[in-house]
């Protein structure tokens, strides 16, 4: 189809806008992914698109398109950490420290990483997976490696310097094929909406409110499971486990988040033992992220 319906059913007002259907998603993805449209097209829709509000369908239909461009390998037992890729501006990375407590359980962890997206401008996992030594059980995985097609339109989602349905899709993309994943939200509406777009990939999935939009725990916090199709809403409270590590609101220099991680604080260590639990959590392994806390003391 001319892209130009796409703009209109997006871009012409409440009156005139509609759903795409599943076709429609499907051959709009591609056009964008294979730049078959030009670049102004592109990020015209994205706007439309954002602003009109993406509906559930639609983006389970965007997301099977990008289901279908990934290029994988099977990483047994992993966690995929489903970070944003606009970067964390405030505080050090914590996955580093991750991979000595998950070996004892036989777990690896799977992230990914790609050039800056808007909008946040900050450290992306993969400034720091390409500047630090990881454990032989951390797996990172450079989407324009396995996922060309998305890295290639960096440039137009930059020059329109917003987020976009994009921002939304790309957070686990599963280059693993794992088993087991966790990923953030900012808003509880967003914890269903990623539990029908995600969940149906894997054998069980986590959705926590984490530090700066990512995975990971730094404060007082939620975490969201779907337990037998209801998902269940539980508390995260740092001091409760002895963790007194303060978050910073200030920016952080990609070195200085480095040298952080290479050298924690016990404060910061804890903090990280509280993360694993989590993902004990996720990959069944625990019940609660008490009783994961205590199977790493």
């Amino acid at each position: 189809m001319d892209f130009h319906n796409y703009i209109k059913a997006v871009g012409t007002g409440p009156k005139s806008n509609r759903e795409l259907d599943t076709e429609e998603v499907i051959d709009c993805m591609k056009q964008m992914l294979n730049q078959d449209v030009k670049s102004e097209q592109i990020a015209a829709f994205l706007l439309g698109w954002r602003v009109r509000i993406e509906t559930i369908e639609e983006l389970k239909a965007a997301f099977d398109v990008f289901d279908s461009y990934t290029k994988r390998v099977n990483i047994p037992n992993s966690i995929e950490l489903g970070y944003p890729y606009d970067g964390k501006a405030d505080n050090p990375y914590l996955f580093p420290l991750f991979g000595k407590y998950l070996k004892k359980f036989d777990l690896s962890i799977v992230l990914s990483g790609d050039y800056l997206q808007p909008a946040k401008h900050g450290i992306t996992p993969k400034d720091v997976a390409t500047n630090i030594k990881l454990d032989d059980n951390i797996h990172f995985f450079d989407r324009k490696d396995f996922f060309k097609e998305l890295s290639d339109l960096t440039q137009v989602r930059n020059i329109l310097g917003l987020r976009t349905v994009f921002n939304t899709l790309e957070k686990l993309l599963n280059p693993a094929n794992s088993k087991y994943a966790i990923t953030s939200a900012f808003h509880k509406p967003y914890v269903s909406k990623y539990n029908q777009i995600f969940g149906p990939k894997y054998e069980h999935l986590s959705v926590v409110k984490g530090n700066e939009g990512t995975p990971e725990i730094f404060g007082k916090c939620k975490y969201w499971l779907n337990e037998n199709g209801t998902i269940n809403e539980y508390p995260i409270d740092p001091e409760y486990f002895g963790i007194t590590y303060k978050k910073s609101w200030d920016r952080i220099s990609l070195e200085d988040s480095i040298n952080e991680t290479n050298n924690p604080s016990q404060e910061l260590e804890k903090l990280a033992k509280l993360n694993v639990a989590l993902l004990l959590v996720t990959a069944k392994k625990a019940k609660n992220i008490k009783d994961g806390f205590e199977m790493l003391s």
